[in-house]
């Protein structure tokens, strides 16, 4: 799957964030701009989320939305004991989700630790996207992930790295710390940075996902300045949660950052990705983010290059739901392997 921007592109980003916060970009300009995005009404953003899980859906629409969940999934393995081994299965799960179904459509991603990386570009062989739409890409966790405790050289080391070693997408963290301290230039800083840290060899560069790390973040008003610093800064996507801190994705947080993106589409012309990331485990709640995605921001958002699921047991019910939908019955609890 092709997911590239040129230095033209990059560049153009940093020169809109200026001219949007109206000047040079420091604390001052940022606070300035930041601050005064209006408040979020808690209560009318919580009622429309809770309002997508009331959408009846019919037997085709649902087998629809099945497959295309599927195609927007990062697989993904981040656990201190992950080895070679337990990355070969993950692809391999990657490649053929459903052994008994080869229509079965595959997933967007698998992401792993940055150390991971080359063994899963090796277990996806041809399959991997090396710029093709129909491959499937490999995204690495960088920047002292989850907790983003290290220095700007460490973080940028650890990206290079990783693209060097044929990741196509970075999952980066925010330092909340000087987020929530009102050092927005840093945060803005570190960014653009980890984005130049993106460049390949070609001059193109690895995709650039931004983790605000929601739970820690707290408030809806913090979520939507992040998400706004994160856009300016140059990302990619906007992602909510490492799936290390609780509460991780939720339906109210990535609808209030769908409409963050909806706003800067409006106001700029070019489309953002959202990835929820963190406690999506049910198929029928990965729905509800797909209602809420088509009536907030269009379906044509419904794509990998727009949106993504970060997940690992999501993909499991999903098979099983898409079992019942095909041949009327549920699967047994073999069906599908543990992950």
């Amino acid at each position: 799957m092709t997911l590239k921007d040129t230095p033209a592109t990059t560049l153009a980003k940093v020169d809109r964030a200026g001219k949007i916060v109206g000047g040079i970009v420091n604390d001052s300009s940022l606070r300035r701009y930041l601050e005064g995005i209006p408040g979020i009404d808690a209560v009318g953003l919580e009622a429309r989320a809770g309002s997508f899980g009331t959408r009846s859906i019919k037997t085709t629409s649902k087998a629809w939305a099945l497959d295309r969940i599927i195609e927007l999934i990062d697989l993904t393995t981040l656990e201190g004991a992950d080895t070679p081994g337990k990355v070969r299965s993950l692809v391999a799960k990657a490649l053929l989700p459903d052994p008994t179904d080869p229509a079965c459509p595959r997933v967007a991603a698998v992401c792993v630790y940055g150390d991971m990386v080359p063994y899963a570009v090796e277990a996806l062989g041809s399959a991997h996207s090396a710029g093709r739409d129909d491959g499937i890409n490999v995204a690495a966790v960088a920047t002292a992930f989850p907790s983003g405790r290290a220095s700007l050289d460490i973080k940028l080391r650890d990206t290079a790295e990783a693209v060097a070693d044929g990741a196509d997408e970075i999952d980066m963290v925010i330092d909340r710390g000087a987020f929530l301290a009102g050092r927005y230039s840093t945060v803005y800083e570190q960014i653009a940075a980890v984005k130049e840290a993106c460049r390949r060899t070609d001059g193109s560069y690895a995709h650039l996902k931004v983790i605000l790390e929601t739970g820690e973040l707290a408030t809806y008003d913090n979520v939507r300045r992040a998400s706004w610093l994160a856009i300016l800064a140059g990302g990619d996507f906007i992602k909510t949660s490492t799936g290390k801190v609780s509460p991780a994705a939720t339906l109210p947080m990535t609808l209030l950052m769908l409409e963050v993106v909806r706003d800067w589409h409006r106001l700029t012309g070019e489309k953002i990705g959202v990835k929820p990331a963190g406690g999506i485990r049910a198929a029928k709640d990965a729905v509800r983010y797909l209602v809420a995605v088509a009536e907030t921001v269009g379906e044509e958002w419904l794509d990998p290059h727009l949106f993504r699921f970060g997940a690992s047991s999501l993909l499991n019910d999903v098979l099983l739901q898409r079992q019942k939908v095909r041949t009327g019955h549920y699967s047994g609890p073999d069906y599908v392997t543990l992950d």
